[in-house]
């Protein structure tokens, strides 16, 4: 990671025009720096990697290759995204691998929290050098560093992304955004055309879904949690929340409790519904949801998803809560 500083005189990119200038003198950079050579990028769908791959293409086309690991943990429609965007719509160098069993297989049965993040970066790690064994004249490493990153990485952020790449991976680096702040780095994607729902994507952690399956990962808890999810995304976008909240999601915790369905008990698992909002994910407030809102979502998660019988708002702040559960 570069051991850069923001220069007090850099103006923060907030209108097109702006972003324009600063995609011109990025793309001029990045063609100086790289010349005739292959960059490789692991493109995870997540804000700062996307606008950094838009960025490439535009700058570099071809040269770059991008690599997506769907680690099964994704959040409903990302991976499909991902494809359509950058393998269809920008013609991008795209390689897809679907390792979602090989993830599930190996995070069978463990429920510490730091073994499940461990397995899951760790095996990020291998998959992500299998691939780049496999290519030749990879002379550069792209990564969408941004400049909290790199205040961050003195001890701050113990868990960036979904984990460091192979110390033997002796490629020079190209950070394009590693100056800029996250409201920068969406101006910028926007005035690079990337959708807006993926520029305006909220911060997901890389053990994706790994931390919201609560304790041992089972196949059908995260199915259910990935499509009550779904839910509570569509029904924020619906009533004009998804904006307005920093994030939000659902978790789902290892425990059933009794419901009724058609008449008979059944025992099923409880949705947590958990939205905040931050400026800088030190400390987060609990933001306001409607009950009416909260009773069509409720509806709607227990009577579509299999296996939820009961939903439950979590309404505490950090401190004294950190905002993902694991």
């Amino acid at each position: 990671m570069q051991s850069v500083v923001r220069p007090e005189s850099m103006a923060r990119i907030t209108t097109p025009e702006l972003a324009n200038a600063f995609i011109e003198e990025q793309v001029a950079k990045v063609r100086a720096q790289v010349g005739d050579k292959k960059v490789l990028l692991a493109l995870s769908g997540g804000v700062d990697s996307s606008v950094v791959a838009a960025l490439l293409i535009k700058a570099i086309g071809k040269q770059l290759v991008c690599v997506h690991v769907n680690h099964g943990l994704m959040r409903k429609g990302e991976s499909e995204q991902v494809i359509e965007v950058f393998g269809k719509e920008l013609d991008a160098n795209l390689i897809y691998i679907d390792a979602t069993d090989r993830y599930l297989d190996l995070l069978k049965d463990v429920a510490d929290p730091e073994t499940k993040r461990k397995i899951i970066g760790n095996e990020f790690i291998k998959i992500f050098d299998e691939e780049a064994k496999k290519l030749e004249g990879i002379s550069f490493l792209a990564q969408g560093t941004i400049y909290p990153d790199i205040i961050e990485s003195k001890g701050v952020k113990a868990h960036h992304n979904v984990g460091g790449l192979p110390e033997e991976m002796k490629m020079e680096l190209v950070e394009p955004v590693a100056l800029l702040y996250k409201d920068e780095v969406r101006v910028v994607g926007e005035a690079l055309g990337l959708p807006h729902a993926m520029v305006y994507r909220q911060p997901f952690p890389g053990p994706g879904l790994g931390v919201r399956c609560l304790g041992a990962i089972t196949r059908d808890r995260l199915h259910a949690l990935r499509e009550a999810d779904a839910i509570l995304r569509e029904e924020f976008d619906n009533c004009g929340l998804a904006e307005k909240v920093w994030q939000y999601f659902i978790a789902i915790p290892d425990v059933k409790s009794v419901g009724v369905k058609d008449g008979k008990r059944y025992e099923g698992w409880p949705a947590i519904i958990r939205a905040v909002n931050t400026k800088d994910a030190m400390t987060a407030t609990i933001e306001e949801i409607p009950y009416s809102v909260l009773h069509h979502i409720t509806d709607r998660i227990t009577h579509e998803v299999e296996g939820i019988n009961r939903v439950l708002l979590d309404l505490t702040p950090k401190p004294i809560g950190t905002i993902e559960w694991e």
